[in-house]
């Protein structure tokens, strides 16, 4: 120690245009005495502020951005991807595990694709639904805010937890079980196409020479304009590979609940079905959910 506090101060600072061009005076390196001298030396330094760039900011702004949008969208990747698990259950449940003998599971398996849903994905839901244990499938019927009408698929092996739940979720967001609502839907078949370059009068002559009933234009959950084309349950597979044959490329195809009459309700009213909903949708036992509204012109 004694030999180091020799050296320094024995040792002198070079100039400080040869060091690094910014003070303005040589600063000689004074005997370590007390940490109070060395404060003192470095206190009569100029010193330089240090800029914050945004480029500094990008790993906290990058994991931001991760935490808040990535994460949210893994989230509901993997829920849909448990719905379709679901779903393909239902399908091998009603009609076997080969999808060129089961119309309504092929319809699901190229939903799933055309999610990005991996095939090995697909293949281990289907070889699963064939060992999974039994379980019981089941609609329920609700009202929700505004009057609404809704109808959810369940699939669940306790069909006790199942409808507690259900109703537990329906009270807490003002909706409530009613078993006169099942008739207000109708099975049908739904062939969902992107909607960007079609007309309204090109969509009703693709109908009319797809064989297709009747088509609606609206939205997806990106706000893209999608239409849907609805049919008899027993024509979706010709509906489907007519309109392909006319050029136009569908994005799904299976049978949904088609409501027969519609609930118009307000902004409010939407916001609180719209959380009802969405909570519905995310209990473990819920396939989908149906529903009737229209928003208020």
């Amino acid at each position: 120690m004694v030999g180091l506090l020799r050296a320094l101060r024995t040792l002198r600072l070079k100039t400080p245009a040869a060091v690094s061009g910014w003070l303005t005076v040589p600063v000689r390196l004074v005997p370590l005495v007390a940490s109070c001298a060395l404060f003192t030396v470095w206190r009569t330094c100029p010193v330089r502020t240090l800029q914050v760039s945004s480029a500094l900011c990008a790993g906290h702004n990058k994991w931001s951005k991760v935490r808040h949008i990535k994460g949210p969208k893994d989230e509901a990747r993997a829920r849909m991807f448990m719905k379709f698990g679901l779903m393909i259950r239902i399908a091998v449940k009603e009609g076997g595990s080969n999808p060129d003998l089961n119309v309504n599971l092929a319809n699901i398996v190229e939903q799933c694709r055309n999610k990005n849903m991996p095939k090995a994905s697909i293949d281990a839901a289907i070889k699963g639904a064939e060992k999974s244990k039994p379980v019981s499938q089941h609609m329920f019927e609700a009202r929700g805010p505004g009057g609404c009408l809704l109808l959810m698929e369940v699939l669940t092996d306790n069909n006790s937890r199942t409808l507690q739940e259900i109703k537990r979720l329906l009270t807490k967001h003002g909706g409530m079980l009613s078993d006169k609502t099942g008739h207000s839907f109708h099975r049908r078949g739904v062939v969902v196409v992107p909607g960007q370059d079609i007309t309204a009068e090109r969509a009703l002559e693709l109908a009319i020479e797809a064989g297709a009933e009747d088509v609606q234009e609206t939205e997806d959950e990106e706000n893209n304009p999608i239409l849907k084309f609805t049919c008899d349950p027993t024509d979706l597979k010709n509906v489907r590979t007519s309109l392909q044959g006319l050029g136009v490329q569908n994005t799904s195809a299976g049978l949904e609940f088609v409501p027969r009459s519609h609930s118009t309700l307000d902004q409010d009213q939407m916001e609180d079905a719209s959380t009802l909903i969405e909570a519905l949708s995310d209990c473990a036992d819920v396939v989908r959910v149906w529903d009737n509204i229209q928003a208020e012109s």
